[in-house]
């Protein structure tokens, strides 16, 4: 095979880590020419609504897998977290990346940290899951939606909307946009834990025996140890961006794997959290098991009450 075509999303951060899989793609692979496809997607024209309201984070794949599909482009680099815990056959998910910095981050132009921030102070996120965390810790502060691509989220906050923004320090660091905000705090996971796959790149391509063994390159095994605990426990509960989900799982040097999960009403008035710790060896069942885990505690219930409340509040 001669020539791979990524097919990416148009946005600055896509177009960052797609332009960082070709660059690996052609120093493992010498001779492949690799080009990049950049395309709008459902999920990045819509910005007057949340990702729940109009579909799920799926909305970011559609137009890419269609193109692979449609035979333009051969493989897709997609945020982890963005994609559904089940792929298509016909398009797999075939290698989950290294991953950089898991955690979420505040940024403003005032406060420090979240226990800087005044009384009722306005915070920016789109995603319920921080947005219940935010709560848990502080029940005074106002969450306000926020859309929009990276660089948008943060001309928002310099404009004064926002007291402060969450994002992912995946993406801050990626971008290198330490420098653009006042403070940035990285949030810790005994106060915010992360959405299933943060940080990785997750890369999806067509059933073909040759794009299979050049993507394979790509895998990191620390990376999909973690992921697929999480995707699988995620998957269990039928969670998707409707319900507030965290769920992190940190591979040891020793064997062991530490999972931390949180869900609950997205107001916080009712939570549950459970951490478990188990070997790597047995990634493939971890993450089931801890769902049963919460399951057995009521957590399809408490979910199912999230939704409502989640679709009431729209």
């Amino acid at each position: 095979m001669k020539k791979l075509i990524i097919a990416t999303r148009a946005s600055k951060l896509a177009l960052w880590q797609s332009e960082h899989i070709k660059a690996v793609l052609e120093e493992q692979n010498v001779g492949l020419e690799v080009e990049l496809l950049p395309m709008s997607t459902k999920g990045d024209e819509i910005l007057d609504r949340s990702l729940a309201q109009i579909g799920g984070k799926g909305l970011f794949l559609k137009e890419l897998e269609e193109a692979m599909l449609r035979g333009e482009a051969h493989i897709a680099v997609h945020s982890l977290k963005d994609m559904p815990t089940q792929m298509p056959a016909e398009l797999p998910l075939a290698a989950v990346t290294e991953r950089e910095d898991v955690r979420d981050a505040m940024l403003s132009e005032k406060y420090r940290d979240i226990d800087e921030l005044p009384r009722n102070a306005v915070i920016g996120t789109s995603s319920l899951r921080r947005s219940m965390q935010l709560l848990r810790l502080r029940p005074d502060l106002i969450i306000k939606d926020l859309r929009g691509n990276v660089n948008t989220r943060i001309r928002k906050l310099k404009e004064g909307d926002y007291d402060a923004i969450i994002l992912a320090s995946a993406g801050i660091n990626r971008l290198e946009l330490i420098n653009e905000v006042e403070f940035i705090y990285n949030i810790s996971l005994h106060e915010m834990i992360p959405s299933m796959g943060q940080a990785a790149l997750g890369i999806q391509c067509i059933n073909d025996e040759k794009v299979l063994k050049i993507v394979k390159g790509l895998d990191d095994e620390y990376s999909r140890i973690e992921t697929t605990i999480e995707r699988d426990y995620v998957d269990m509960l039928e969670g998707g961006c409707h319900v507030p989900i965290g769920v992190n799982a940190t591979a040891m040097e020793n064997g062991d794997v530490i999972v931390k999960t949180i869900l609950g009403l997205p107001d916080a008035s009712e939570l549950m959290s459970e951490t478990k710790i188990g070997k790597s060896s047995d990634y493939k069942t971890i993450g089931k098991e801890l769902a049963q885990v919460m399951i057995d505690r009521g957590a399809k219930e408490l979910l199912k009450r999230s939704e409502i409340m989640a679709d009431e509040s729209n």
